[in-house]
């Protein structure tokens, strides 16, 4: 099934008499421009890193790809066959993280959206994943090939969208074997950014690096030395990484492309109920990935990825957004800059729908990410239910909550003009600023503009409706798909890119990739 790549829509901008568009920030390289928070003493980092070290040499990791075991064996690493497992000193440990990159950029087929992740760099994603997809007009729903060309045209709309996770929603009535075929042409017409592959084995990242290649117009050889495309590579906690995790992850380096190897460590379920216990597993997980990258290519580029959150202990249920996620997120990133590498961290809500709590655990997890400086907030934007559903309402919230956090880390300027001294001077005792000069010259865009908040009074908001945020951001929505606009692409390169997706689907059949 094709992307529907050809549909346009017009925002009609050129028209005065046509509603003002949807007030958003500029697209833009975020930065961090404050110093990272620190929850743990360079002592307590030390002691964290050394228990890890324990559970890589004395407990192991298993590893069920024979490819990953042949290539660790080659390193001399102890490998138990039987077992299938991997034992890795930390002198191999050093020796890795000797050859990885601080930094790196991700350069799409619009080398205007080139994705640089590290340093104080930061970027955002849509949801990656969930299998169901939901709006307050149309409800709950199993995720679909129209709603995922949707997800991701808002993702192209909206400026602070940085990139595209794995998959917005699963589009379960297409064959699974090819979905990401399907998805992944969606992904290069529909939107001219960056985007992760699903590394389920090696056919299905394979693929998608051999798109962006063509709609790059470059060859493999000249997509290892200039990546555009990241992946996350799941761990399956504890301790154990599953062949096609561990395969993707050696063909995405191999092709010098991005990789994020994420431990999913739930406190109480998947990894120990105390915090620094998960930390220290989730640190022994994610830096077992990352030797294995080093290994199949040095200088390969690799992330430092962290999903530790809790459960709840009644019901075993996972949480997101707890003052534990939180702390998670900001000494993860103590780790990944101990470790002098790019961090992926993660914003989340346990919420089932747009609402006070999805917002407030979301806020609480995204103050977390920023305050750890982490370089990829995945699913950023749109996650609901744990991540079991894509929410239309709430991308739209999180959008707002992204570039309220954009605004704050914009440096405060202090120079004559800001000082407005000569304005202090204008206006007397007790008057207004309202009227001055100084006023009037920056009125339109002296503060930030939000999309969904309402500040009229109580009784203007009755008359116009009285919606509330969720009932606003459906409108947002719905008005950023009507203004939403194609980026072009040479015909060319959209026929060569039809002739890959057929080609591969002849070649998979009923197979896998």
């Amino acid at each position: 099934m094709n992307a529907e790549p050809r549909r346009r829509r017009s925002g009609g901008r050129a028209n005065a008499r046509e509603p003002a568009p949807i007030p958003q920030l500029a697209a833009s390289h975020v930065r961090n421009p404050y110093p990272p928070m620190r929850v743990l003493s360079d002592d307590q980092v030390e002691a964290i890193h050394d228990a890890s070290m324990h559970i890589l040499e004395n407990l192991g990791i298993e590893m069920m790809s024979a490819a990953a075991l042949d290539v660790f064996a080659r390193s001399g690493a102890k490998v138990d066959r039987a077992a299938k497992t991997v034992y890795i000193d930390r002198g191999l440990v050093a020796e890795a993280l000797g050859t990885t990159q601080p930094s790196y950029t991700l350069t799409p087929r619009n080398p205007v959206r080139a994705v640089p992740l590290g340093g104080d760099a930061i970027c955002f994603t849509l949801v990656a994943g969930p299998p169901n997809v939901h709006d307050m007009e149309r409800g709950r729903r199993a995720g679909n090939h129209r709603d995922y060309c949707d997800l991701i045209r808002l993702a192209q709309h909206f400026n602070c969208i940085t990139m595209l996770g794995n998959q917005v929603c699963a589009p379960i009535e297409l064959a699974a074997n090819t979905r990401h075929l399907d998805t992944y042409l969606a992904n290069l017409t529909l939107t001219d950014k960056s985007f992760h592959v699903s590394a389920i084995g090696q056919g299905r990242a394979l693929d998608g690096i051999e798109m962006m290649a063509i709609a790059r117009g470059l060859t493999l050889d000249q997509m290892r030395g200039d990546p555009a495309l990241s992946t996350i590579i799941s761990v399956n906690s504890p301790r154990r990484f599953d062949d096609q995790m561990a395969e993707g992850l050696m063909v995405m380096a191999e092709h010098g492309q991005s990789v994020a190897v994420t431990p999913f460590t739930l406190m109480g379920a998947m990894s120990p109920v105390t915090l620094a216990g998960a930390l220290a597993q989730q640190n022994a997980e994610a830096l077992a990935g990352i030797v294995l990258t080093q290994l199949v290519r040095p200088g390969a580029p690799v992330m430092y990825g962290a999903f530790t959150s809790n459960v709840d202990m009644r019901s075993g249920a996972p949480a997101f957004g707890t003052p534990e996620n939180a702390k998670a997120n900001i000494a993860s990133g103590q780790l990944a800059r101990r470790y002098n590498l790019p961090y992926r961290t993660t914003p989340g809500s346990a919420s089932n729908a747009a609402d006070a709590q999805g917002a407030y655990e979301t806020m609480m997890a995204l103050w977390g990410a920023v305050l750890g400086h982490g370089n990829l907030l995945y699913h950023a934007a749109g996650w609901q239910e744990g991540g079991l559903t894509a929410s239309f309402e709430k991308v739209v919230l999180d959008v707002e909550m992204i570039q309220h956090m954009m605004e704050l880390l914009r440096p405060i300027e202090v120079n004559e003009a800001e000082l407005a001294l000569d304005a202090l001077a204008r206006v007397p005792t007790g008057g207004h600023f309202f009227g001055d000069a100084h006023t009037l010259e920056r009125y339109s865009s002296a503060f930030y503009q939000p999309m969904v908040s309402n500040w009229q009074n109580y009784e203007s908001w009755q008359e116009s409706g009285a919606a509330d945020a969720t009932a606003r951001a459906t409108q947002v929505w719905k008005k950023a798909l009507a203004e939403y606009q194609q980026p072009p692409m040479d015909e060319s390169v959209r026929e060569a890119l039809d002739a890959y997706v057929a080609k591969r689907k002849e070649e998979i059949g009923a197979g896998e990739p």
